[in-house]
């Protein structure tokens, strides 16, 4: 008896899963962004080492060189959009540590002084980010650190081939799998170059997925999971992560609807990320995220940067639920 109110809840998830396949397959076979050909960066800049200023500037260097690189492929491909993209990336005065224009992109800007951060947030986006639209990711990683305001550094990661909004792939944990080592990699160099610095990661939507995958034995001291679809775990304490752990979610934002459940489809794979990050029986400290969209997170003068500024700069959120 106990167990019927779920079924229809499961059946419902299963049957939108489905029909979530059905539709996504072809949607995400038409729009390739991974397909922009470039070039495969000529110098392996290796693990984050030294975070000294002309050994960053080096590296800002070599990434610019490489973003250049792919712009110009990109435009001798004729993807027009993808080549303005990566000059506005590669303009005097962007700091990437690393980029490789490959297989839909990857790369990892800093903004702000990472040579003397005091603390540092890392951004990890989710479904739907990438170069063609970076513009977005940078202008919230610029938002945020202009929250935390001097000493603090914003890395933005897009360590990972993101998955579409409306994909197969945003329902299932395959791409996070792949992405958390290469976060987890980043961290330890971060915390290697800067060990006194405050480290927080802060996750959204997918990218809480990914948080989630790498925050076993992590050195960051705060994860936190907002606009978040699941974590792929039951409760905060299976992170197996000495991290505080927060989590958000704000009042007009889409993914509230998003059945928080596990569902394998034969054959196919397991959907869904199970238990809300919100909800009381995951365990992890909830902050008001206010009331904006799912993409809103970030918006100069909105409840959730302000709180998301404070817990990455080590204080309490304004107006915490517990």
């Amino acid at each position: 008896m106990p167990d019927r109110p779920r079924r229809p809840r499961l059946r419902r998830a299963l049957l939108a899963a489905l029909v979530t396949f059905a539709v996504a397959v072809p949607v995400s076979g038409a729009a390739r962004p991974a397909a922009v050909p470039a070039p495969a960066p000529p110098t392996a800049l290796g693990p984050l080492r030294d975070a000294g200023q002309a050994a960053l500037a080096r590296r800002y260097a070599v990434s610019r060189h490489d973003i250049r690189a792919a712009g110009r492929t990109a435009a001798e491909h004729g993807d027009l959009r993808r080549a303005a993209s990566l000059r506005g990336m590669a303009e005097p005065g962007r700091q990437f540590l690393a980029f490789d224009g490959r297989d839909g992109g990857r790369s990892t800007e800093v903004v702000g002084e990472l040579s003397t951060a005091r603390r540092i947030a890392v951004l990890v986006p989710g479904a739907g980010v990438g170069l063609d639209a970076y513009w977005r990711l940078r202008r919230d990683a610029s938002a945020l650190q202009r929250e935390l305001g001097e000493g603090a550094a914003v890395v933005a990661w897009l360590g990972y081939r993101t998955p579409a909004t409306v994909s197969p792939a945003a329902l299932t944990t395959g791409r996070a799998d792949g992405a958390a080592p290469g976060l987890r990699t980043l961290v330890d160099g971060l915390r290697a170059v800067r060990p006194a610095a405050r480290i927080s990661l802060l996750c959204h939507s997918y990218g809480s997925v990914i948080c989630a995958r790498s925050a076993p034995g992590t050195t960051a001291d705060a994860l936190v999971l907002y606009g978040s679809p699941g974590a792929g775990v039951p409760d905060a304490a299976a992170l197996r992560t000495g991290a505080r752990v927060w989590a958000g979610r704000s009042g007009g934002d889409w993914i509230a609807r998003v059945p928080h459940v596990r569902v394998r489809v034969p054959f196919v794979a397991t959907v869904g990320f199970g238990t809300d990050p919100v909800a009381d029986r995951f365990g992890a400290e909830v902050f008001d995220a206010g009331d904006g969209g799912h993409s809103d997170y970030l918006l100069p003068g909105s409840r959730s940067l302000t709180n998301l500024a404070r817990i990455a700069a080590g204080a309490e959120p304004l107006g915490a639920s517990r």
